[in-house]
Order: C-alpha cells, then sequence, then structure tokens
C-alpha cells in the first residue's frame, strides 16, 4: 500500500526527482499525465508524492507562485544574477534580459559583482544601482561582499544565475564550505566557463535558507529564454516605472514615438542608456512573437 507526503523537488534529472521530505530523501519519476498537462515537475516545486517499497511517484504539483524555463526552476523568492568584468566579463544585456524574465514575475533581483579583487566594475555597479536595483560587490576569492550576500538571501529560496565562469558555484561554497562543489577555470581564449553545473540544484544552506545553483549560460544562449510579450515589456524595466503614462501617446512603445517621457528620461541621463538599449533588443524580439504562440 503507498504512503503520501508532501516535499520540495530538489532536483530533477533525466526525468528523475529528488524530493526532500520529513522522511528524508526519495527519488521519484512523475506521473505521465503530468507530462501529458506540459506541466513536467521543477526544482523548487512543493508536490505531493506516493511511495511504495521505497520507490516515489510524483502525483501533484502545488500551484506555483512562479515558474522559469532557463533557469528551470519554480517558486524562487529572489533571482541573485551574477556578473563580472573580469574574465568573463558579463555583458550588460546578459544582466538585463534575466532581470526583464524575473520583472515579468514581479521577482525580485539582487545584482551580485563577482570577482572584484581583479576588477572592481564600477561601470556595472554605477549602471544598476542607478537602475534601483540592489547590488552587492563580492569576491568569492577573498570573502568580500559574502556577509551581504548571506543576510541577503537569508530566509529566502533564491536561485545564483549568470554568464559561465562567473563564479556562482565558488561563492556557494564560501557561503556553506561543506557543500565542496566543483568550480572550473575559465578560458582565457574564450572567455567563458566550463559550465561546471550541469543541472539546477537546491541546497538547504539554513534551516530556512535555500539556494539553487543553475547551468552558466553565455550570450548565444540567450535566445533559449522566455521571451516578454511585447506590451508588457515596459513593465519589466523597473528604472521605466516613474515614466510609463506620462508618455504623450497612451500606447507609447518607447521607441520613436514624439513625446515619449522614456526616451525623454533616457536624453536627460535619467535612464541608463545600455538599460534602453536592452529595452530596445527584447522588444524586437518581442515583436516577433506570432500570435498563435502567445500564452
Amino acid at each position: 500500500m503507498s504512503e503520501r507526503q508532501e516535499g520540495r523537488i530538489l532536483c530533477s534529472i533525466s526525468g528523475f526527482y529528488d524530493v526532500q521530505t520529513d522522511a528524508g530523501l526519495i527519488r521519484c519519476r512523475a506521473r505521465g499525465a503530468l507530462r501529458r498537462e506540459d506541466s513536467a515537475p521543477l526544482t523548487g516545486d512543493v508536490v505531493e508524492i506516493s511511495v511504495e517499497q521505497g520507490h516515489g511517484m510524483v502525483e501533484h504539483i502545488a500551484p506555483r507562485r512562479n515558474c522559469f524555463v532557463r533557469p528551470a526552476v519554480a517558486n524562487i523568492d529572489a533571482l541573485v544574477v551574477f556578473a563580472a568584468n573580469a574574465n568573463p566579463v558579463t555583458e550588460p544585456f546578459l544582466i538585463d534580459r534575466v532581470a526583464a524574465i524575473a520583472g515579468d514575475q514581479e521577482v525580485p533581483v539582487i545584482l551580485c559583482v563577482n570577482k572584484c579583487d581583479l576588477d572592481p566594475a564600477l561601470d556595472l555597479v554605477r549602471i544598476y544601482r542607478h537602475a534601483g536595483f540592489p547590488v552587492i560587490c563580492a569576491s568569492a576569492e577573498t570573502g568580500e561582499g559574502v556577509e551581504q550576500l548571506e543576510a541577503a538571501i537569508r530566509g529566502k529560496l533564491t536561485a545564483f544565475t549568470g554568464n559561465s565562469g562567473v563564479g556562482k558555484s565558488s561563492m556557494l561554497n564560501r557561503l556553506c564550505p561543506a557543500l565542496a562543489l566543483p568550480t572550473g577555470e575559465v578560458s582565457e581564449k574564450l572567455g567563458r566557463g566550463r559550465h561546471t553545473t550541469r543541472h539546477v540544484q537546491l541546497y538547504r544552506l539554513e534551516a530556512d535558507t535555500y539556494v539553487a545553483d543553475t547551468p552558466g549560460f553565455s550570450s548565444f544562449d540567450t535566445d533559449q529564454m522566455e521571451t516578454i510579450l511585447k506590451e508588457n515589456l515596459q513593465f519589466a524595466f523597473p528604472d521605466f516605472a516613474p515614466y510609463i503614462g506620462t508618455c504623450q501617446f497612451r500606447d507609447c512603445t518607447h521607441r520613436a514615438e514624439p513625446g515619449c517621457a522614456v526616451t525623454a528620461g533616457v536624453k536627460a541621463g535619467e535612464i541608463e542608456p545600455t538599460r534602453y538599449s536592452s529595452y530596445l533588443r527584447l522588444y524586437e524580439k518581442a515583436e516577433q512573437i506570432k500570435p498563435w504562440e502567445r500564452k
């Protein structure tokens, strides 16, 4: 006779799901009905499972507060985007696209500028503080900013994301040395890491603090990320908020229309040019969504 339990998925690999329950960690499969409903379980999901003779089966997924395609994770309280200005150098567009995807689901974003012992990345810090994001200057090598990051994520389920080689796993090892996660060298020629994290894994740092370590990505991988509907994109840029609704035209797309408050904000130096450039690139992608592709 099967036993029903509730738990949270800590990891999913090749159709297997490691579920943390009060009784311990149980490896599960998922009912075929879940796959047919196009709602395959994700790391971070709260699920109901049945257990029979030590074998688990995911029976039900609780309603999600949020979910993402890349990183493939659900129910996070905040997204920590890692960036650096030392090998590898992070393009602002990578930060902006990830931050916009999180903003579209009203998930707070924290920017952790890592490797500050090699380069303080003053431009990145200035841009994102000006845009209103919490920014932590850190170094997994020296320990700079570790306490500040630890305080920012305490009591939350957060996901660490960023381009390959930027130091997410190294920072997790700083936060919890017992994890002893593998880390990789960054290719000097290619300027990117070797994807030491292969899947999304949820780690428990304290009783009420969980961190999802996610595979790194490059600029070539951004096409695999969600595309925000063009009419919603402006709301995914929090630094645009003071200007939305004050343009000359109600349906302003904030591109070339006369009397646009957003473009005026850019010209006045109130909105960072790189942020606005990212908005234009994302809007162009959003325009390519066909009506039948809309959710």
